[in-house]
């Protein structure tokens, strides 16, 4: 159930989604009068994040949803993604040790280190066989 200054929506396992992950998340920006600048680092992480789910917490090929909970108040934008997925916990990830020189750096993580850097708050927890993942970032509307 919605409430003002509250959207939900669903996507499939689709990397096709993405795009409507992007249009839906315009609509929600616009509503809320985000920032530019706001939106667009809240749609860099959920493109990371979504196409992580995608790519990696499915392991069969049926069709999965993935649910987007964003919630507003007056100085913080809460983004929650569930998916039933493979648990995986991205704040788990030991973060990177940058800079490094590109031959030398390890391959994956870089994402996520990204998510974390953009989001002020980024939580995880495993609720039954759901991944909930929890990004908070205050809001800018200038």
């Amino acid at each position: 159930m919605s409430t003002p200054g509250s959207f939900s929506f669903e996507l499939r396992n689709r990397l096709s989604e993405l795009e409507t992950l992007c249009v839906k998340m315009e609509s929600v920006g616009q509503a809320l009068g985000l920032s530019r600048r706001c939106l667009f680092e809240v749609n860099l992480a959920l493109d990371e994040l979504f196409t992580n789910i995608i790519s990696y917490g499915f392991q069969d090929q049926s069709e999965h949803a993935i649910r987007v909970h964003v919630s507003a108040d007056q100085d913080r934008l809460t983004v929650v993604l569930e998916d039933d997925g493979v648990a995986f916990n991205p704040v788990a990830r030991i973060p990177l040790d940058l800079p490094c020189a590109l031959d030398e750096c390890r391959v994956g993580g870089l994402g996520i280190h990204l998510v974390k850097n953009l989001m002020d708050e980024v939580t995880y927890e495993r609720r039954g066989g759901t991944n909930v993942l929890t990004l908070k970032k205050s809001i800018d509307k200038s």
